[in-house]
């Protein structure tokens, strides 16, 4: 296990002796470098701008004063549905320096659905980018809403020295919305300790980051993996983010590649296969090192068609928003494609059966269950979906089934109520749809179970044509016939042009059971 965080950001100028001893994650993520001499160093890169980390210190202390006058205290909620930008970095972190609890919201979501989370947070100010705007009219907080562009933002000045609050590392410092892929979002709350937790194991043990880095990533920073790539990581060695306010897309990824020249990218595996269905030139990610892929399972044809054609490690890995970032994954070093390798450093993984006995050999399928030191305080006011999910002695209950290889490679078979008992047999999604994205006129696939006119459960199978291809359902079901055991094949095949997702890039798979049910 990595050391507790150290006593950071605390027991300066701006804090009394009082502080000493205590901990707060902005203070270890900002304030560090400007004690340390680094202030000067290029901290975000967004829309061609830079701003050194003097700067975002600065601006987070307007972050704070804005927060204060609006009655903000400690331990109130402050909703934010705000772009990937600067202000995004200023007002997470300001909250946090001043013990109140930042709700980053996905900024993909419809008006009622961001008023329902803002209320059941019980936010007391809310945080929104323009554009978003006037999409929250209905969301009501004490201390309203600061606009980004807007005049309760432009017109804030002050950028005075504003004191750290007197957390620690156990304090809760921010809530993360899960994303929703089986029904309400829950409010997920992690402690001040969690980011570093993630920096020191995921992020230093498999990525080696350094300061010398540049970070890009397609997952937006509300999203509990995009959090750690594009500012967790990035500032916890006072390395460089580049942010994308915009919507991802692959033209506009592949020019923001060539503009910036990251070292590290990070996209989900529908991402992955975009790109490659762009076709790129394999020179565009000559200034990449690493890709990294979490989200969904990455078929291992994916992985080895990126790798081979851009020439660097494609790492895929598996974290969840109660555990905040990869707990699980690949290594330069140690790769399987289509597994999710092996455990971080720091973190402990286990197979239970219905029972909750332990499962031990090899190749077993079990529900998956990890401990580490960034899993989640529990949910917001969720006390019987709390004790389901976070279990005696640290241990969260993941909800994902997993075998366990003799090697100790670890491969995801499905969620639990995503695996199909066809025939009396378990079969698992992921395994069919990696089976179904190596055809090659398959972008994406996505696979759930359904019942036929007799009640019987049967493997339905949703696929996304690439670019220029059409999908001929013989020629797929010739495909499968050849590649995998009778019981797996789909008895069915949707042709759809996209799969529903959240915003997070997580396929939604109740909608698509849900679409065969309405037929």
């Amino acid at each position: 296990m990595p050391p507790p965080p150290t006593a950071f950001g605390v027991g300066g100028p701006a804090c009394d002796n009082a502080c000493v001893g205590y901990y707060n994650a902005a203070g270890w993520l900002i304030d560090r470098h400007l004690e340390d001499g680094r202030g000067d160093r290029i901290a975000i890169r967004c829309q061609g701008e830079s701003l050194s980390y003097d700067a975002v210190q600065r601006e987070v202390f307007r972050a704070q004063h804005a927060l204060a006058d609006r009655g903000v205290r400690p331990g109130d909620r402050v909703a934010m549905v705000v772009n990937d930008e600067p202000a995004f970095m200023a007002f997470f972190l300001g909250a946090m320096r001043s013990g109140a609890i930042p709700v980053p919201l996905s900024t993909m979501l419809t008006g009622p659905d961001l008023e329902a989370i803002v209320a059941d947070a019980q936010a007391s100010a809310l945080v929104a980018s323009a554009e978003h705007a006037d999409r929250l009219s209905g969301a009501a907080t004490p201390g309203g809403t600061v606009v980004i562009g807007g005049p309760s933002w432009s017109a804030y000045d002050d950028r005075s020295e504003v004191a750290v609050a007197s957390t620690d590392e156990a304090s809760i410092a921010f809530w993360l919305y899960s994303s929703g892929t089986t029904g309400t979002p829950k409010g997920v709350m992690h402690r001040h300790g969690s980011l570093q937790a993630t920096a020191d194991t995921y992020a230093r043990t498999v990525l080696g980051t350094a300061e010398q880095d540049r970070f890009l990533s397609v997952a937006k920073l509300f999203f509990a993996y995009g959090l750690g790539n594009s500012l967790t990581f990035p500032f916890a060695v006072g390395a460089t983010t580049i942010l994308n306010p915009l919507p991802p897309t692959p033209p506009g990824m592949l020019q923001l590649v060539a503009d910036e020249q990251p070292t590290l990218f990070f996209a989900s595996p529908g991402f992955v296969a975009a790109l490659l269905d762009a076709s790129p030139d394999p020179e565009s990610f000559a200034s990449v090192r690493t890709t990294v892929t979490a989200g969904e399972s990455l078929p291992g044809a994916l992985q080895r068609r990126f790798a081979e054609r851009f020439g660097h490690d494609v790492l895929d890995g598996i974290g969840t928003t109660e555990a905040l970032h990869i707990f699980m994954s690949n290594t330069a070093g140690d790769q399987v494609p289509g597994s999710s390798g092996k455990p971080v450093a720091g973190y402990e993984a286990a197979l239970l059966d219905d029972a909750g006995a332990a499962i031990v050999d090899p190749d077993s399928p079990g529900y998956l269950h990890i401990r580490g030191p960034s899993v989640a305080d529990g949910y917001w006011q969720r006390p019987e979906q709390t004790a389901a999910a976070f279990l005696d002695g640290g241990w969260l209950r993941t909800g994902d089934v997993y075998t366990r290889s003799a090697e100790g490679h670890w491969t995801f078979l499905g969620r639990n109520n995503d695996m199909i008992k066809a025939g009396g047999i378990w079969v698992s999604p992921a395994e069919v749809e990696s089976v179904l994205v190596e055809h090659p006129d398959v972008l994406e696939a996505a696979v759930v179970g359904a019942r036929d006119d007799a009640g019987l459960e049967q493997t339905v199978a949703f696929v996304v044509a690439r670019a220029g291809r059409v999908i001929d359902r013989g020629d797929i079901d010739r495909h499968c016939r050849a590649n995998m055991a009778a019981f797996k094949r789909p008895r069915r095949l949707v042709v759809v042009e996209a799969l529903p997702k959240t915003s997070t890039g997580k396929i939604r798979r109740f909608e698509l059971r849900e679409s065969l049910g309405s037929e």
